[in-house]
């Protein structure tokens, strides 16, 4: 038994009292701490606050490039098979059109699809590589500008596009599946619209059920790799090793992170929607460019509007995309750090790097 000031074993002397802890230094978005979830998605809105012109600059150079080219492949591809095309959709023989007519059709629009996927994995890789080096920044408190970002993450895009292109593989298997039963709905359409007959039908089962099987697995091994992109920037890792840091920081934490990642994507999916909702509502009114009046149609007002709403859903679409990939790829840097601040007690470097705090 204890007797006056005598504190029981384990306890601080003084009658219990201890002295306030002070707070983890706070020198930009986030404390330098073990974070929790609100601290996590705070301190990715605070960085797209901080530094939304860098974010959207590099989105627009990125995304800007890859419109252009997808637009040139789809202009390649609809040349090539235009006759076809014509011919199928015109069809009123008493006889389904057969694979001489289809087969074209599909190798054609599939290799633009797959060149749409890998002009967007590149795409997305840029803003992948200049997220990391925009939240170091903004996690030490410092100024960017896009010329910094660029000479910093440009040299590390091919890293990250090989980490990239390597996690995409895992999901290889169920996109393929998931486009078969796309393009098997799509020409069963055609084919209904024609002649009343469905040929595809078997094109819909097998990638449906193939997708549904192999998506869990694919899944899974998405969040096991899905700190590479921010290891191959903060540490230069390489390809392969990024992929092992990963695994080994997602490694009791699965979870949780796939919990607060797709949390991050549902939420940059609503705003994203948000921001192109102004558009949708445009072209929804009576008197909007998609139902012009017969004298607005006429002259250079039909242009004008025509000419602005395409430029205002450009810039719109821009944007949500853009939001789309940077906030959840911020989300995932930041557990990246959380992870490391809670396994390698990096907040006393960062506290280090960051400097003496007011």
């Amino acid at each position: 038994m204890a007797h006056g000031n005598t504190p029981y074993p384990g306890t601080p002397a003084y009658g219990g009292w201890m002295p306030p802890v002070p707070p983890p230094p706070k020198p930009g978005v986030i404390p330098l701490a073990p974070l929790g979830m609100g601290e996590i998605l705070g301190g990715a809105f605070s960085t797209i606050g901080r530094h939304w012109k860098q974010l959207l600059g590099v989105a627009l150079a990125a995304y800007g490039v890859a419109a252009l080219l997808v637009c040139g492949a789809i202009g390649i591809a609809y040349v090539s098979v235009s006759d076809r095309l014509h011919r199928v959709l015109d069809w009123s023989g008493s006889e389904a059109p057969g694979w001489d007519e289809f087969g074209p059709l599909l190798l054609s629009f599939g290799a633009v699809y797959l060149f749409g996927l890998l002009t967007l994995l590149v795409a997305n890789a840029v803003i992948y590589a200049s997220c990391p080096v925009i939240l170091q920044d903004a996690v030490l408190g410092r100024p960017t500008t896009i010329g910094s970002v660029w000479r910093r993450a440009l040299p590390r895009t091919g890293v990250v596009l090989g980490s990239v292109l390597l996690t995409s593989l895992i999901a290889l298997v169920p996109i393929l599946l998931a486009g078969m039963a796309f393009f098997g709905f799509l020409f069963a359409m055609i084919m209904l619209t024609v002649n009343g007959t469905d040929g595809f039908g078997w094109l819909i089962l097998v990638g449906f059920l193939g997708a549904l099987i192999t998506g869990p697995a694919a899944v899974w091994l998405w969040v096991r790799f899905s700190l590479a992109p921010a290891a191959a920037v903060f540490e230069g890792q390489g390809v392969i090793a990024s992929m092992s840091r990963s695994a080994q920081l997602v490694r009791g934490a699965w979870w949780r992170i796939f919990g607060i990642s797709l949390l991050a994507y549902l939420i940059a999916a609503v705003a994203g929607y948000v921001i192109q909702l102004p558009l949708s509502v445009l072209n929804a009114l009576p008197a909007g460019p998609v139902s012009l009046s017969d004298d607005a149609s006429s002259g250079g007002v039909a242009v004008t509007i025509l000419a602005t709403t395409l430029v205002f859903g450009l810039i719109s679409s821009l944007i949500g995309q853009a939001l789309t990939v940077a906030f959840p790829q911020l989300v995932l840097n930041l557990l990246y750090i959380d992870r490391r601040i809670r396994t390698e007690n990096l907040a006393v470097a960062l506290a280090e790097a960051a400097g003496p705090t007011s």
